[in-house]
């Protein structure tokens, strides 16, 4: 990490603002509104959409083994032949392990799933819930099996009293939490700006948790609390060279003993060395909003994987990627597109160009946090090697898929 505080350094003494432009600050939770120039203000959680309801009265009845596969092709859905007529909702699943139980395109979720719309939000499921193969009006459905009895309590709205965190995420929470907390993308006057590390107590030269640290700029109202990180390479997007921000890498967490220039504060918890020339940023909100649900995005989207969390060099599910396109083209949490390996050129032997291969489909991925220009997604499935540079595009369904 030391090259990336160097090359800082270099950055900071030798840029102007002016130079790059100014990028936009990567905010926790997805959904900013902010376009253009503009910095984004308070974050603002992304509500899932709901399909469009089905009338009050409508037709809903059990499907069967022998008529499942032929309600789901009518109606557009790759169900899967071996799908649960019934399914109990299980502590640990997401919606993206139900929606591959029944279908092969999973991203299909919102066409498949019928809700009560008299439920506060319709897609939230909760362990314990039974979930099963309907027909509504005619159409291959899946819910709430209380919603086939008549004696149903579905005229009187209720809040539950559950905490909604005990609802199923759309998405393992448990492979993306290390990162909620940390990385993100602020530009060069963020950086130029923010506190630094100056020294350690005892003439150290990195540290730990629960060592004191001596930072300088610290604000003459400085907060409590205080995020460490490690400026990496910049974000820029691979077609257009456009600067969207630099990588700030979390290295630990900080909180103020004593204000001051310098001011002492003690590093509370570290994922990395602190070194010398780290800078201080505001630690970002907590609150995460998981009840999304996997959907297509509503028009084509045509990006590149810029970045991998950590920064190895192949890509394998569960790991978190960076994207160069965000809600400026149409992007939100629960996004879900198709991963391809960028064809190669290849010689001709008996020409003088070379000829490039077609992109070979690798995997899904499905976004949860986004800025206007750049997102986070997390790969949920991986069918061959997956690198920076490959492209993103809309899902098609996989009969469709090349390779």
């Amino acid at each position: 990490m030391r090259k990336y505080n160097a090359r800082l350094i270099r950055i900071l003494r030798t840029s102007t603002v002016s130079a790059f432009g100014p990028a936009l600050v990567l905010a926790l939770v997805a959904g900013c509104a902010a376009h253009g120039n503009k910095e984004p203000t308070e974050p603002v959680v992304a509500s899932p959409v709901p399909s469009a309801p089905e009338p009050e009265n409508a037709d809903i009845r059990p499907l069967t083994n022998s008529s499942a596969a032929s309600n789901a092709a009518a109606s557009g859905l790759s169900l899967r032949e071996n799908a649960p007529l019934r399914y109990i909702v299980k502590r640990g699943d997401t919606l993206w392990d139900i929606a591959k139980y029944y279908l092969r395109d999973p991203w299909q979720w919102p066409e498949l799933w019928y809700g009560n719309s008299q439920v506060k939000n319709p897609h939230l499921i909760y362990p314990g819930e039974t979930l099963t193969l309907v027909t509504v009006n005619g159409k291959t459905r899946l819910t709430r099996e209380a919603s086939l009895s008549a004696n149903a309590e579905r005229l009187s709205p209720r809040i539950r009293e559950e905490a909604l965190d005990q609802s199923i995420p759309a998405i393992p929470i448990e492979d993306i939490r290390n990162f909620l907390r940390g990385p993100r993308a602020v530009t060069l006057t963020e950086a130029q700006k923010a506190p630094y590390v100056i020294a350690f107590l005892d003439e150290h030269i990195s540290a730990g948790a629960n060592s004191d640290i001596y930072v300088k700029n610290l604000p003459a109202q400085p907060s409590f609390n205080y995020a460490v990180v490690q400026i990496g390479d910049p974000y820029r997007d691979p077609e257009t060279r456009e600067l969207l921000g630099y990588e700030a890498i979390p290295a630990g967490e900080a909180e103020l003993r004593k204000a001051g220039q310098p001011a002492t504060l003690r590093l509370t918890k570290s994922s990395r060395e602190v070194l010398i020339a780290d800078r201080l940023l505001p630690i970002e909100a907590e609150s995460f909003d998981a009840s999304f649900y996997p959907h297509p995005p509503k028009k084509p989207v045509d990006g590149r994987i810029i970045s991998v969390f950590d920064g190895l060099s192949q890509i394998s599910q569960y790991q978190i990627v960076a994207l160069n396109r965000g809600s400026d083209q149409g992007l939100d949490p629960g996004t879900v597109l198709d991963i391809y390996q960028a064809g190669t050129v290849v010689p001709d032997p008996y020409g003088k160009r070379g000829v490039l291969l077609p992109d070979l489909y690798a995997g899904v991925l499905m976004v949860f946090k986004v800025t206007p220009k750049l997102s986070y997604a997390l790969v949920v499935n991986a069918t061959r090697a997956v690198h920076v540079l490959d492209k993103v595009k809309k899902p098609v369904p996989a009969s469709e898929h090349q390779g």
